[in-house]
């Protein structure tokens, strides 16, 4: 089965993307052109918007996560990248990133306020608690 789903997330900078990989022990996979899906479209659910049949699949970079078959593909639109990913549970993505992607959104603020932060030479400390993470910045 295949329910190819879009990420509600904009990605402006690659930069922090591969840093919220990297930080969750994610491979960016930089110009893989192709994401692993269940590899055929069986048209129970509706395709993301401006997505065609057959453009499932095809991507500008990819995202790994160890121990999952399938794969997130990171796709160019306009002045921004877009998330989308094949959550079907066997693919083992929907577990690892969560029901909505709540891990990879989170990561990708969190990198993007660091960097933001520390342009502005701000020191940031950063704190998991529980599911959340807390930012402190002191000059």
């Amino acid at each position: 089965m295949s329910h190819i789903s879009k990420i509600e997330v904009q990605i402006k900078s690659l930069e922090d993307l591969k840093e919220a990989c990297q930080q969750l022990g994610f491979q960016f996979m930089e110009n893989q052109q192709n994401f692993k899906w269940y590899g055929e479209w069986i048209g129970d659910s509706p395709l993301p918007e401006g997505m065609k049949v057959e453009d499932i699949g095809k991507c500008d970079h990819a995202i790994r996560i160890k121990g999952c078959d399938y794969e997130i593909g990171v796709i160019k639109r306009d002045n921004h990248y877009q998330l989308f990913w094949d959550n079907w549970y066997r693919g083992g993505l929907k577990k690892a990133i969560g029901k909505d992607a709540g891990v990879i959104k989170q990561a990708y603020s969190t990198a993007k306020i660091r960097k933001e932060a520390k342009l502005k030479g701000y020191k940031v400390i950063q704190k998991k608690l529980d599911q959340n993470i807390r930012l402190i910045l002191t000059r």
